[in-house]
């Protein structure tokens, strides 16, 4: 097993209605080929040995006894194959007729689950019982598990829970799934045989990523194929596997009826251990059975590309349009209730010609729209000094001038040489003391002509630059209402492109290239003298590394408590290409010393707007002691050193 990644793979086999002997073959073939390419869970479709449209002939004891010769057949081919199968078939039990999904590994049935709901299949299906119980099967030496309430962990991968349901069980008010999740259950399996009519696929679509998504599973939805059309009823094999309310592959209706994707156990156990809520009804404990199987571990390698590369972002692009209007309309909100609360009547940004003041800056003209006051409420200050470059300050004052807001420059050099004076510190020593001077002084700056103006100091500072303790403690680390202080670098971007867009669509041309400059320009604190010909000296990103590696870390680390090793593996298929091993392993030191090294700066961070799932203010989003160790973590990067470098 690789990190916590289980491939499966719902499949449609080119059946026949009645014709369990072929059918039966057509199954193993699928699986021994599912095995071959290091498959570990594979489902075929409801009732799938028979096919699904037999209609009166599954009363016939002939088809019966095929069927179960056939289950008994496939449970044998399974002996030297390193999966999990799910396969539909008939089944008697006592004296009643049962519509049951087998699950099959190691040349054993594991277990049998009878469908729960057979509202459509009544004329010939019992529902299932309500109590679990065992039966036998042909002259197999062991008892079979019957019933609804059966898991099915894998010992090697105990992450890999896996539980049943067919068909229309997922259609109910409270589909088995629900328990089975709750009982423990990561992985749903449900053979279908829904056939196909005008808005059918799009319910299903509904309800298999909204079920995955609301059970915080994965879910397999293997449905009949078209070669059990029969008389009024089509099918069309459109399979479906869903992790987490995301669809992560799906079959073209009519097509191949093939479809595989990596389910990441991992991450559904994590995010339920957030969560909270998954825990047995009362009462049900008792009730499940749990069967455990074996695996051999494989390594499921991820291919390349098949994680993107900025979690923080949509991949689609209308979602990035609707969610860029719904975290600016947050922090402008959020800003809009401080500034109504403190009866504020200024808003006060120091404005450097960066992105994050930039993005701060058209918060707040979005907050005064919404609380009817002209932009002229807002007061920007560029704070030029050493480092400050001709690009930098120019876009600062177009900005301004362009939203028109109040712009006021206050060069801070001649009181940042009277504070070097003033600590005996030479000015010619360019270390942490000359920059942070700066740092601090601009916010002097900032707090006191708040005070003049009864305003409001908004804060600047984005979360990866928390993350990263990349923020002069007491300086541009402070502010009265941090607007950026749950919006990773990346997505500052993703923002101030957006707003781009919009001035573009508004006929704003001067304002569109200011906001694209400002984008093309490289972060920088400027705090250390620009070049002989005005540029900018000091990059950050040469210092603390590529943002995007940093905000992927960020995502995978906070979001997930992924470890080191996993982590890294994900960033080798998001950047393949792009970063080699030894790029990635760097920066990832550098984030696990920097992050640990800085909590103190994140113990004491002023108010901001949460606007995702990731958010590092001390009240109650992200809570680590500031002098924790990050010894752990640095012994699995210390490993990656040693097999990839």
């Amino acid at each position: 097993m690789n990190y916590g990644f289980m491939k499966a793979e719902a499949i449609s086999p080119d059946l026949k209605v009645g014709d369990c002997r072929y059918n039966c073959e057509r199954i193993i073939e699928a699986m021994e080929e599912a095995d071959r390419h290091d498959c570990q869970l594979i489902v075929f479709p409801e009732l799938a040995v028979t096919g699904s449209t037999c209609s009166d002939l599954f009363l016939h004891q002939n088809l019966i006894l095929a069927a179960e010769d056939a289950l008994l057949e496939i449970a044998g081919a399974s002996l030297d194959l390193n999966l999990v199968t799910v396969v539909g078939t008939p089944l008697v039990v006592g004296s009643k007729l049962y519509n049951c999904a087998a699950v099959i590994s190691g040349g054993e049935i594991l277990g049998i689950v009878p469908k729960t709901y057979v509202a459509a299949g009544k004329r010939w299906f019992a529902p299932a019982p309500q109590e679990t119980s065992f039966l036998t099967l042909g002259d197999l030496p062991y008892e079979i598990p019957f019933g609804t309430d059966i898991l099915f962990r894998c010992n090697q991968m105990p992450a890999f829970v896996l539980a049943a349901e067919l068909g229309e069980d997922l259609w109910a008010p409270l589909p088995p799934s629900t328990y089975h999740a709750l009982a423990g259950a990561t992985v749903i399996a449900n053979p279908a045989a829904c056939h196909e009519a005008a808005g059918r696929l799009e319910y299903r679509q509904n309800l298999v990523t909204s079920q995955s998504g609301r059970l915080i599973c994965g879910y397999v939805h293997s449905n009949a194929g078209p070669g059990e059309s029969s008389t009024d009823l089509t099918f069309s094999g459109s399979n479906m596997i869903a992790e987490n309310n995301e669809m992560l592959d799906e079959a073209e209706p009519f097509g191949a009826g093939y479809i595989g994707a990596m389910i990441d156990v991992d991450l559904l156990l994590s995010e339920r251990i957030k969560n909270g809520t998954f825990e047995p009804l009362p009462g049900s404990e008792d009730d499940y059975i749990e069967v455990c199987f074996d695996l051999e571990p494989v390594d499921n390698d991820l291919p390349d590309g098949a994680i993107s590369p900025e979690p923080f972002i949509p991949d689609e692009e209308e979602d990035q349009k609707s969610e860029a209007e719904l975290i600016l309309n947050i922090q402008a909100s959020g800003l809009v209730k401080r500034m109504s609360h403190t009866y504020s009547k200024t808003a006060v940004i120091g404005i450097s010609g960066g992105l994050d003041s930039c993005l701060a800056l058209l918060v707040a003209v979005r907050a005064m729209k919404k609380m009817n006051r002209p932009a002229s409420d807002i007061y920007a200050v560029t704070m030029p000094c050493f480092g400050t470059s001709k690009r930098t300050r120019s876009n600062a004052e177009i900005l301004c001038e362009e939203l028109g807001v109040k712009f006021e420059e206050i060069n801070i050099k001649d009181t940042v040489l009277q504070h070097f004076k003033d600590i005996g510190h030479n000015p010619e020593q360019l270390d942490v003391t000359f920059e942070n001077a700066q740092a601090r002084v601009r916010t002097l700056v900032l707090m006191d002509k708040a005070n003049q103006l009864n305003g409001l100091v908004i804060g600047t500072g984005d979360l990866s630059e928390l993350a990263l303790g990349w923020a002069t403690y007491n300086g541009d680390h402070m502010s009265m209402y941090g607007v950026n202080g749950g919006v990773p670098k990346t997505l500052v971007r993703h923002l101030v492109r957006h707003e781009a867009e919009l001035a573009l669509e508004e006929g704003k041309q001067v304002l569109a290239d200011c906001l694209i400059d400002i984008l093309e320009t490289p972060v920088s604190p400027e705090l250390l003298p620009t070049k002989e010909t005005g540029e900018i000296a000091q990059e950050t990103e040469s210092i603390i590394g590529p943002y995007e590696i940093h905000d992927f870390y960020i995502y995978y680390i906070l979001r997930y408590g992924f470890g080191p090793k996993k982590v890294f593996r994900l960033a080798q298929s998001a950047f393949a290409g792009k970063y080699s091993d030894e790029v990635l392993i760097y920066w990832l030191r550098n984030f696990y010393r920097r992050f640990f090294m800085q909590q103190f700066k994140r113990s004491c961070l002023p108010d901001g707007p949460k606007v995702g799932t990731i958010s590092l203010s001390p009240r109650g989003d992200w809570s680590m002691p500031s002098d924790a160790l990050n010894t752990v973590w640095m012994k699995d990067v210390e490993d990656l050193e040693k097999e990839y470098l």
